[in-house]
């Protein structure tokens, strides 16, 4: 029988460093590990990228005359290569998925050094390339020594466990499992032996086929099932397959499956077991501060205990392959998992990547094909980025039809950057689609939310449509009594938040919907809202110490147990008289006290707000149905604004003494689009728009372009930019000083809308 030894101990390290050179001076780490915790989280967009060597001596292992050993490594970003006492056996390109390497007949009589160089530099073949996140390098996930017979359910496909489990759901309460079992080096007549359990551990049902090519497959029926349901009830059964010969079990895997059915209809939404279950969660990269990707089982399950606590019932695996425990958590939780390649941004036209994105897609599924929680296999990630030619879309085809013929029982689906046109073949390919929106954040206003899916939905009535990402970046530490879109302050953010659940509630046809993101993550390019390196959408903060109040409003609408949430608390010194006081709650009602006197007791649903005088220092608490549903906060009135509340350099909206928005009339905050329809005000905003050079696309002279290709990118270009509002262009063009978008308002303020 199989043993499977961990050996993330003690391994020789050095940066800068090609496999077979010599090896000294190097530096002692453990597995996980990652050489870009630090460079690739602190911004500059400059974190080392190269080739780096892993080393381990293995001693002399002690092997049967019908066994082998193989080396497991779950994860190596992005290239890497394993070398043998010298010796290449295998090389690996993709960071992000499970493979493994038979060491048996290269071991010596002696101690055996193993090597795994890793390299994450750029290439022009293995996605990801382009992307707003830190491609951190390192051996960073377990490392094993799987010692097997010789005869072995298999190991060498594409990183799976050799156990391909389909459980179908029929009438009566029954259902079918069919098992279909990969081995190597079996002969044919030996026997796999299967045995389902549920979750008491009691037998349900057995079943023995025999071996043929190296492959046994049945099937058998189940009475009673007791189906896998989401959040509340992620029932798990677990299959076990013996490999048999002459009557001896010679080897033994495991899996766990769940009875479940999903559909999704263009115009009902998502169906779980036959009921809508729209989906509502985040999406979540793998990454923790100061850790980078080397992440330990506990730090996914504090992942996972977050977004259970929040109400979640889909997690998005951005923007790549996760680690099998992850996806195990995802069972056992009931979360509805969206699975995706590292397939985004830039579309590399040549075979060799290709081929890439197959690879990766081909270990995605069987690595992951028994977990009940996912449902969607996506193709890749704002892939029109750069642009659409038919070589993007010929691959896609072949993508879709790869998951398809791999996998019959889940959906394929894409995340759509916004400005790509509906009637794109695009959307047209997988079973369903998705798309990142960033309307109140990026670019337009919130309500182009409602606008944009009631116009998808009313033109395209066949298509399912998600919302993928959508999200505002916010640092809690920022705070305003009028938050603004731009501002990086947790109060704006809450507000984005509130607008698009009640966009989404309104409209259960949206089958699926991923907050970007769970977790601020690292995005070493970025330096924004007083935290460079980061990507500060998340709905925690990076080192999850922190739940932003944009958390407790998906608690709110999702969550079963009842709490009430004070927002602003760390708004504490206010500087107006009058300030509002909110709550987030699931319960039917909320009463108010200031300094321990009753204000008001307030029905509603989900959020609840009051306006409340102050002149000093007050104790503010909420309380629910019940003493015990309370939370608490202080705030004191302050003369001025504190300057610790407004992001440095930031946002336009911290620049105005008076508000920006004036009733009736133009102004910064509206998009170009809007204001140019006014000659008057397209006169004034002319000349600005010629001094903000590359923003609006690649000069002629030095874009290596085509005549073609500029005259369409320079089309498309425009159309964005007339979507996007007037302050967003010139904060990320740096063409004028505050002081001037300051007079530019004033203005724009005195011309009608």
């Amino acid at each position: 029988m199989r043993t499977i030894t961990n050996i993330n101990e003690n391994w020789q390290f050095l940066k800068d460093h090609k496999a077979g050179e010599a090896f000294e001076n190097a530096e002692t780490v453990n597995v996980p590990h990652t050489w870009n915790n630090i460079d690739g989280q602190d911004g500059g967009n400059d974190y080392w990228r190269g080739t780096s060597t892993y080393r381990k001596t293995l001693g002399n292992p002690e092997l049967a005359a019908d066994e082998e050993l193989w080396l497991e490594i779950n994860g190596a970003n992005s290239t890497s290569r394993v070398l043998l006492n010298g010796k290449e056996l295998a090389k690996h390109d993709g960071g992000y998925s499970t493979y493994r390497v038979n060491l048996t007949d290269d071991l010596i009589d002696g101690d055996n050094v193993l090597e795994v160089e890793v390299d994450n530099s750029p290439n022009d073949h293995v996605y990801p390339q382009q992307a707003d996140f830190t491609f951190y390098g390192g051996l960073y996930r377990d490392v094993n020594l799987i010692k097997a017979n010789k005869a072995h359910f298999s190991l060498g496909y594409y990183g799976g466990l050799g156990l391909k489990v389909t459980p179908s759901v029929l009438e009566d309460g029954k259902g079918s499992v069919r098992v279909e079992a990969f081995t190597e080096n079996a002969k044919d007549g030996d026997i796999v032996a299967v045995t389902l359990k549920n979750r008491l551990g009691d037998v349900v049902a057995t079943k023995e086929a025999e071996v043929k090519d190296n492959k046994a497959d049945m099937s058998f029926d189940v009475n009673n099932i007791h189906l896998w349901d989401g959040v509340d009830d992620p029932y798990l059964y677990t299959v076990t397959a013996e490999l048999k010969q002459n009557g001896e079990a010679i080897d033994e895997v495991s899996t766990r499956i769940g009875f479940r059915t999903f559909d999704i209809d263009p115009q009902k939404g998502f169906f779980l077991n036959s009921r809508p279950y729209q989906l509502v969660g985040t999406a979540r990269h793998q990454d923790w501060q100061g850790l980078g990707n080397a992440l330990t089982k506990e730090n996914h399950e504090i992942d996972m205990q977050n977004l259970v606590d929040m109400g979640a019932n889909t997690i998005r695996g951005a923007h790549y392959q996760h680690d099998q425990y992850w996806y195990d958590l995802s069972d056992e939780n009931g979360m509805i998992m969206w699975a995706e390649i590292p397939y985004i941004s830039n579309h590399m036209a040549n075979p060799a990547a290709n081929e890439n994105t197959k690879e990766q897609m081909r270990e995605l599924i069987v690595q992951n094909y028994n977990h009940p929680s996912i449902a969607l296999w996506s193709l890749s990630n704002e892939i029109s980025i750069g642009g659409e030619n038919e070589d993007l879309i010929r691959n896609h085809r072949e993508l879709n039809d790869l998951v398809h013929s791999m996998d019959s029982t889940r959906k394929t689906v894409m995340a759509h950057v916004n400005t790509l046109d509906p009637n794109s073949e695009l959307v047209q390919i997988p079973d369903v689609s998705s798309y990142n929106l960033y309307f109140g954040w990026y670019l337009g206003k919130l309500e182009d939310n409602d606008e944009f899916f009631d116009e998808f939905h009313e033109r395209f009535p066949n298509i399912a449509i998600g919302l993928s990402e959508f999200g505002a970046d916010c640092n809690p530490a920022y705070h305003s009594e009028k938050p603004g879109r731009g501002d990086y302050t947790e109060d704006y953010q809450a507000l984005y938040h509130e607008h698009i659940l009640k966009m989404i509630k309104a409209r259960p046809w949206i089958w699926g919907t991923h907050v970007w993101n769970g977790f601020d993550f690292a995005a070493d390019a970025r330096n924004e809202g007083g935290k460079p390196g980061q990507n500060q959408k998340g709905l925690t903060t990076f080192d999850r110490k922190t739940k932003k109040d944009g958390w407790y409003i998906y608690k709110a609408y999702m969550a079963k147990d009842p709490f009430v949430h004070l927002t602003k608390k760390r708004y504490v010194n206010r500087e107006n008289p009058m300030t509002e006081v909110k709550v987030y709650s699931n319960e039917p009602e909320v009463t108010l006290y200031v300094d321990g006197k009753k204000l008001e007791t307030k029905t509603g649903e989900y959020v609840f707000t009051w306006e409340v005088p102050i002149s000093g220092r007050h104790e503010i608490k909420a309380v629910g149905t019940a003493p015990e549903i309370c939370d608490e906060m202080v705030i004191q009135k302050v003369d001025e604004k504190d300057p610790d509340y407004i992001v440095e350099g930031g946002s336009v909206h911290n620049w105005f003494t008076d508000g920006i928005e004036k009733e009736g009339y133009l102004s910064i905050m509206d998009s170009f689009g809007d204001v140019l329809k006014s000659k008057e005000a397209a006169a004034i905003l002319m000349p600005v728009l010629e001094g903000m050079g590359s923003l609006l696309g690649p000069r002629d002279e030095d874009s290596g372009k085509t005549p073609e290709e500029l005259k369409a990118e320079k089309e498309k270009m425009s159309q964005m930019m007339l979507k996007f509002p007037v302050e967003t262009a010139l904060r990320m063009s740096g063409a004028m000083k505050p002081e001037e978008i300051v007079e530019l308002n004033k203005m724009l303020n005195k011309i009608p809308r």
